[in-house]
């Protein structure tokens, strides 16, 4: 790690502090002048130079527009770096608070942020980044689960069916919607993404970027009953709308959407589970009431998706 930094110009004060990061290697690192850093290692063959490439070109074009985002430095024109055969980025240390949800005025905010970086997305396209589609998020999710063998057997065909009930569901609400709108987005835009500052929001962790609908970076930030989301809602819209318009029929995707990380999330810890980081910190994912719960919770999609959008303009 050191050795690392002081390829790019970083003097290491001999701090190193591991952060909260599966995907990656993440580190706190300080400088002899006192300087805190980010060192990001990222997972070998996960993405390729130019997708992560991409992935500093739009925080750049974000940063460049005055957007709260966290950009990597620069040396020499690079962000992408490598040592040791791992390749690296560096970012500044940067400091804030979890955002509370439950303010109005925080989610007007975060709709108003949120519109300034769709517009600005929306003038260029991804070439190498991936896009958000059924078949990478729910069909390779689904056969990566099955193959694991982590279902237990007295589970593993009610799991088959019901997975493939939900995701013949995705299709049919992706296909009702009819041209997918795809712009850049951040595409894992979650309460654990943000850093709450005097400011306001600061968006971290661009990782996994993508080309999908606006929808994808404004539903997490839902959560409770009917008459909570709703008026969530309103203030993230009254926010968003002052710097965009926002097609409502986008709404019509919030459970398939939600259906397609419920998939996604079992296939990625069933995936990575050879990564030591993951079994300690998913115990419980090979016990049968992980998969028993799992698979209510896809009964339950199938239902949210055959009922009418909860929420409205």
């Amino acid at each position: 790690m050191f050795a690392a930094a002081e390829s790019i110009g970083i003097e290491p004060s001999g701090r190193l502090f591991a952060l909260n990061s599966y995907e990656n290697r993440v580190y706190q690192l300080g400088d002899e002048e006192g300087a805190l850093w980010v060192l990001k290692f990222y997972r070998p063959a996960r993405w390729s130079d130019a997708a992560i490439e991409e992935e500093h070109e739009f925080t750049f074009e974000l940063a460049a527009a005055d957007l709260p985002v966290a950009a990597p430095v620069k040396r020499d024109g690079d962000s992408l770096f490598a040592h040791a055969g791992l390749r690296f980025a560096a970012f500044p240390w940067l400091t804030g608070r979890a955002p509370e949800l439950d303010r109005l005025d925080t989610l007007v905010l975060l709709g108003r942020t949120l519109a300034r970086m769709h517009a600005i997305a929306s003038r260029r396209r991804f070439s190498s980044r991936p896009s958000l589609t059924v078949e990478r998020l729910g069909d390779d999710a689904r056969a990566k689960v099955i193959d694991s063998g982590f279902v237990p057997d007295a589970l593993t065909t009610q799991y088959a069916r019901v997975s493939e009930q939900v995701i013949g569901r995705i299709r049919q609400s992706f296909d009702g919607f009819g041209i997918m709108p795809s712009v850049r987005i951040h595409g894992d835009c979650h309460v654990g993404n943000i850093l709450w500052r005097d400011t306001g929001p600061l968006f971290v962790d661009l990782d996994d970027c993508m080309s999908g609908p606006r929808i994808q970076d404004l539903w997490m930030f839902l959560s409770g009953d009917a008459s909570s989301q709703q008026s969530s809602w309103t203030a993230l819209m009254e926010g968003y709308e002052v710097f965009g318009d926002f097609d409502s029929a986008e709404l019509t995707l919030v459970e398939a959407l939600r259906s397609l990380r419920i998939l996604h999330h079992a296939a990625w810890i069933a995936h990575r589970w050879r990564d030591p980081a993951f079994p300690r910190a998913f115990p419980w994912f090979g016990e049968a009431r992980f998969w028993e719960r799992h698979i209510a919770d896809l009964f339950e999609q199938l239902a949210a998706m055959d009922d009418p959008p909860i929420l409205s303009r």
